[in-house]
């Protein structure tokens, strides 16, 4: 049955793994920066931690394809367990006791730098292990996993712990989870990749994850890719304090936006299986570019004119899971533009996926404050739009030889 619906059974336990991991990753993701301001950190200076903390996450997730093909998914995932460990312990037990943003910055840095090590070294492990004609599915059922642990169930467990607990103690309890999860993923999962996939690290191999850039096919996709997480990553910053303006509360923004990922954790499923079926770049175009583009826009659009009306605006942003999970099939897509060295393309889409981490931030902190939520989000939205234009000429290296040939017998 596991097989019939895209999830390769042989790596089912890394799949869990991943999902319990990322519950302890993004038990604060959506409520960081209002219980900051609320202590009394200013927006700009809590955008600058999570911009920091993109920067690291961006690093280890360029680094994640090169590590897996040189040291095994096994070792590199718990390099990413390691990290996010003491970076944890740095920032909960120092930094967000005393809230010393000069403490916070480094700490949360090397936390930031542990998910993406663990969790993108996965997604380059199912790469490798995952039939061709069912890896969009593959590729749909991590970002599944991925999202129902970080956006999920991370988020709706805070909504109801921290009353109970305290936003302190909830951060503690997040390290459990990931403890599970390294214990499933690197233990209990005993699937392995062929040997002849892992080559011997060196500078060079380090150095193909940089100048396979040259490439242009390769270097659009990073366009893309990057462009894919802006408004995941980036709506969490302010569209809350967006909200709160027409009376929408903390616990109401947390639930909705649990619902959006419950929302995008099934539509990823879907459009792993859709972009098998109708096509990758159809479904990274149309779903994921145009389509997320216009549901910015409602976004915004749409408490100016029914005001606090919770359920109007969770079904609204629910459409947001639905458009970002479009861009499923670029995890497929990705490795297939440059055959020859995947590990270094997997690189370069694990660095796209960083990038949005900074960049979305980046953004918010640039235009937020001067110019308002409708600046920001007009701009993200323009940026979904150049995604669909660019994803055309995003073809295999079979694919431009064929067109090459095509064009030359026309001509």
């Amino acid at each position: 049955m596991l097989d019939k619906i895209g999830l390769p059974r042989n790596l089912i336990w890394g799949y869990i793994g991943l999902m319990f991991f990322m519950i302890g990753d993004g038990i604060e993701q959506a409520w960081i920066v209002p219980y900051l301001v609320e202590e009394g950190i200013s927006v700009t200076n809590s955008s600058l931690l999570i911009t920091v903390y993109g920067v690291s996450v961006t690093i280890a997730a360029w680094l994640s394809g090169v590590f897996v093909q040189t040291l095994g998914p096994r070792k590199a995932m718990l390099v990413g367990s390691i990290t996010f460990l003491i970076g944890s312990i740095g920032f909960i037990g120092i930094g967000m006791t005393t809230l010393n943003l000069g403490v916070m910055l480094p700490f949360y840095a090397i936390r930031g730098f542990g998910y993406p090590m663990f969790a993108y070294s996965f997604l380059v492990w199912i790469n490798y292990s995952a039939p061709l004609d069912r890896r969009s599915s593959a590729a749909g059922w991590f970002w599944f996993m991925f999202s129902l642990g970080l956006s999920v169930l991370g988020p709706f467990y805070a909504s109801f712990t921290i009353p109970v607990m305290g936003h302190i103690n909830v951060l503690w309890t997040g390290i459990i989870f990931t403890v599970v999860g390294t214990i499933l993923a690197i233990i209990v999962n005993k699937d392995k990749i062929p040997a002849s996939e892992i080559t011997q690290f060196s500078l060079g191999e380090l150095i193909k994850a940089i100048t396979i850039l040259k490439r242009p096919i390769i270097a659009l996709g990073l366009v893309v890719k990057t462009i894919n997480g802006f408004a995941q990553y980036g709506l969490l910053l302010f569209l809350p304090l967006y909200l709160a303006d027409f009376g929408y509360s903390t616990t109401e923004w947390l639930r909705m936006w649990s619902t959006v990922f419950t929302v995008a954790i099934f539509a990823n499923v879907i459009f792993g299986f859709l972009g098998d079926k109708w096509g990758w770049r159809n479904t990274i175009r149309w779903v994921g570019g145009f389509f997320y583009a216009f549901v910015l826009i409602l976004v915004y659009f749409t408490p100016q004119f029914v005001g606090h009306n919770y359920f109007v605006m969770t079904a609204v942003l629910s459409l947001c899971g639905v458009a970002m999970a479009g861009y499923v099939p670029l995890s497929a897509l990705f490795p297939l533009l440059a055959p020859d060295n995947k590990g270094a393309a997997m690189s370069i889409l694990n660095l796209g996926a960083g990038l949005s981490t900074f960049i979305a931030p980046g953004i918010v902190a640039l235009f937020f404050q001067p110019f308002g939520a409708g600046t920001v989000i007009f701009i993200y939205a323009g940026f979904y739009v150049l995604s669909a234009i660019l994803t055309p000429f995003l073809r295999t290296p079979e694919e431009q030889l064929e067109q090459r040939s095509g064009l030359s017998r026309t001509g």
